[in-house]
């Protein structure tokens, strides 16, 4: 299959709008091979309100019926081949082993899912029985599950053009609830877009799956994205991005006449503390794998640690000399689109003229393609406190380091955070016993707190928890990673006085499914 630059609504593919765009090799600033069309509003709104009719028929698809459809995306996936993985180190400057690697994460998600449907204890089946003499009143049987919430919009990601993209986590967790998607492609990769949708209906095909459970639709413009937003059939929408672009999709589903939950995943700094025993003794190790965690993929992770967090010493200030000496032995690197490359740049340069800032380390830079250089900027605690400034993320390969005189003052600076992905404590067991308050005061502020270990990897499993306090996330009790990913796209309907043959089979008497369930308060099977 070549690249046709065209929309995909359902089975059928489109391209009715005059306005398209070509996507860029950020390695060297050239245009790759194929026009994509941006969809029209028309183009839109057939997506969505064939997403709107499959629903009804893929709501009620049993738990193996939809485990079989994520493996068969996953497998139709691999067997892309060299011309998924070639068309994406062209479209986004990666390398070859970062891509494979995406691809296997991708697959292994869709895979774990399907796992989740074929147990089918996800849906929290609830019944209590009736009391038909109790007194003063009867007690009425009542039973309770979670079902698909309706058609759902998802977003695709820059940073991460497999995994949180096309087939990535929201659409994997929303097919895996019950839910059709419709896609935005991203624009900086839309060949690879267009290949990974073309396995996902050659899988709905197989599976004989409703014609619109699956759409994806091109554009650079906010256009097409709001229209998905504002549509009436749309019931959640999933996002991963900037600040600016999930808290504009945020506050224009609230102003939906009907408004729709948004788990918009917008970025983090994601604080490293280094506490004293650990910096005594590792303050080597831990400032060579610091450099490594802030440059890996240019810095382009919304676990980036963008904020490293010590007390005064002569081991911190060791520390800091291994990563000056690090940082300058490298070079720049390749970012993912030019607006990515001017916003890091843009916002360096803000970082670097606020009062009190110092660099501490710059690497080499060079012109080639979109570069970022990996640089390190230092404050003190004070100064920090007084600044907002500079918490803000700073997307690519940098971070601040900051100074405190005295375990308080690491307790007020965690205080004083916002919301963020993550939380890394690099101590000695000696160091966590001591900072019992720091580490409460962390578990309000992040979704995953990291003992010994640096926030960028995110290991794609049933207990991961990747979300956090706004502005990390626009819902902090919800997970884009992980199969409790899946209860974002489910609401809870009850069943009270139901005969047992009109019950579904979660709910059943004989519990055909064999499922874990809740039943008069006792979970059994």
């Amino acid at each position: 299959m070549g690249i046709s630059g065209k929309n995909f609504i359902g089975n059928k593919l489109t391209a009715e709008g005059s306005v398209t765009f070509q996507a860029v090799n950020p390695a060297n600033k050239e245009a790759l091979a194929g026009s994509f069309h941006e969809a029209t509003p028309g183009e839109v709104a057939e997506a969505v309100q064939m997403a709107g009719t499959a629903f009804q028929e893929y709501r009620n698809s049993t738990g193996k019926e939809k485990a079989v459809f994520l493996e068969t995306i996953a497998d139709e996936i691999f067997n892309l081949g060299d011309k998924l993985i070639a068309r994406c180190c062209a479209e986004t400057g990666l390398p070859e082993g970062r891509i494979t690697g995406e691809r296997g994460r991708t697959m292994g998600q869709l895979k774990l899912f399907a796992q989740v449907l074929n147990e089918g204890s996800w849906v929290d089946a609830r019944i209590e029985h009736a009391i038909p003499e109790r007194e003063p009143v009867p007690k009425p049987d009542i039973r309770s599950m979670l079902k698909a919430l309706g058609p759902v919009g998802v977003f695709g990601a820059s940073n991460f053009p497999l995994a949180f993209s096309v087939a990535g986590g929201d659409t994997a967790s929303a097919l895996a609830a019950g839910c059709p998607v419709v896609v935005k492609a991203h624009p900086a990769h839309p060949g690879t877009c267009e290949l990974v949708a073309g396995a996902i209906i050659k899988a709905a095909k197989k599976c004989n799956m409703p014609e619109g459970v699956f759409s994806m639709l091109h554009g650079r413009s906010a256009d097409v994205g709001m229209a998905i937003v504002t549509h009436p059939l749309i019931k959640a929408i999933g996002f991963t991005g900037s600040f600016k672009g999930g808290k504009a999709i945020y506050d224009a589903a609230a102003r939906r006449p009907e408004p729709i939950p948004v788990y918009a995943e917008m970025g983090s700094v994601n604080p490293v503390f280094i506490l004293s025993g650990s910096m005594a003794h590792k303050y080597e190790e831990i400032a060579t794998g610091f450099v490594g965690s802030v440059t890996l993929g240019t810095g382009q992770f919304c676990t980036n640690p963008g904020l490293v967090i010590h007390e005064q010493s002569g081991a911190a200030s060791k520390f800091k000399g291994v990563v000056k000496a690090n940082i300058e032995k490298l070079e720049a690197s390749t970012m993912l689109t030019q607006g990515i490359q001017d916003s890091y740049n843009k916002a360096l340069s803000r970082l670097e003229s606020q009062q009190g800032v110092k660099v501490l380390a710059r690497g080499k830079a060079h012109g080639d393609g979109f570069t970022g250089t990996p640089e390190i900027v230092s404050v003190d605690s004070r100064t920090f406190l007084r600044n907002k400034v500079l918490q803000e993320e700073v997307f690519g390969p940098s971070s601040l380091s900051v100074e405190a005189k005295s375990p308080d003052e690491l307790v007020e600076i965690a205080r004083n955070l916002e919301g963020h992905l993550t939380a890394s404590l690099f101590a000695t067991e000696e160091d966590l016993k001591n900072n019992a308050e720091l580490i409460s005061v962390l578990e309000q502020k992040v979704g995953r707190i990291i003992v010994n270990g640096f926030p960028t990897g995110v290991e794609v499993c049933h207990a991961m928890v990747h979300g956090g306090p706004f502005p990390a996330t626009t819902d902090s009790r919800s997970t884009s990673v992980g199969t409790r990913a899946i209860l974002r796209f489910a609401r809870a309907v009850c069943y009270q006085g139901f005969p047992d043959s009109l019950l579904p089979d979660e709910l059943k008497n004989n519990n055909p499914l064999n499922i874990w369930r809740m039943v008069d308060g006792e979970r059994k099977k």
